[in-house]
Formats: C-alpha cells, sequence, structure tokens
C-alpha cells in the first residue's frame, strides 16, 4: 500500500520536477491510500493557486484511491504519534493512516525522512 502525501500530490498536479518520484504509487490506484486530510490541504492550495474549477479536478482525481476517513481512534493514534514525534497535525495524521494500513509515505515533506516506511525525495529545482 502507499500513501503520496499532500507535497507529492501537488508537485504531481503542477507538474513540478519532482513530479516523476510520485508517478509510480499514483498509478496503482488499488494501492493507493489517502488520507482525508490530504484530500483538505490539496483542495486548499489548489484552491488558493489555481481556482476552484483546478481544485475540484484534483480532489477528483485523489477520490481513485483508496480514502481513509479520519475515525476517532485513528485521531488518537495520530494524537500519540503528534506527541511522541513533535509534529503538526496533518503529517501525524498521515503517519497514523500509514502505520495503521502498512503503507509506505512517498513524499518531499522532510518530517517524514527519519521514520520507516518512507520514501522521501528533496525537493530541489532541479528534480
Amino acid at each position: 500500500m502507499n500513501i503520496v502525501d499532500s507535497s507529492g500530490w501537488l508537485a504531481y498536479f503542477a507538474d513540478e520536477p519532482g513530479a516523476k518520484y510520485f508517478a509510480e504509487p499514483l498509478s496503482n490506484e488499488k494501492l493507493l491510500i489517502v488520507p482525508v486530510i490530504t484530500i483538505y490541504e490539496v483542495y486548499k492550495v489548489i484552491l488558493r493557486e489555481a481556482g476552484e474549477d483546478s481544485a475540484i479536478q484534483a480532489i477528483t482525481a485523489m477520490q481513485k484511491g483508496n480514502v481513509i476517513p479520519l475515525t476517532p481512534e485513528l485521531a488518537i493514534f495520530a494524537a500519540r504519534i503528534s506527541n511522541t514525534y513533535n509534529l503538526p497535525m496533518a503529517d501525524s495524521i498521515i503517519l497514523a493512516t500509514a502505520e495503521e494500513y502498512k503503507a509506505t509515505i512517498w513524499t518531499h515533506d522532510k518530517d517524514f525522512k527519519k521514520f520507516k516506511n518512507v520514501k522521501y525525495f528533496e525537493k530541489t529545482k532541479s528534480n
């Protein structure tokens, strides 16, 4: 199972140089886990930068994966992770979801760099 975090989705939708790193997990929708918090984050950024039509198109594409809601149990697990590792809310929810579903996180986000089952790709202009 794979999770592309918000940084990966945004790179992919913007066709940034680093988008190539996320093509593999995004190409297999059956193995793609989409924490609902990533839908929030991606929609918010694309709405601000490109408008509502583009934001709706993006989240429609995201929903082709297996969207995972934030349940009370997952929220509690994420809060524990946040306290233990001093992670922001969204990152802790993504990490908790990855742990729960035994998924690999694909990301440009440095906050995930130190965790197992993470494929971190540094974001540079020449990616």
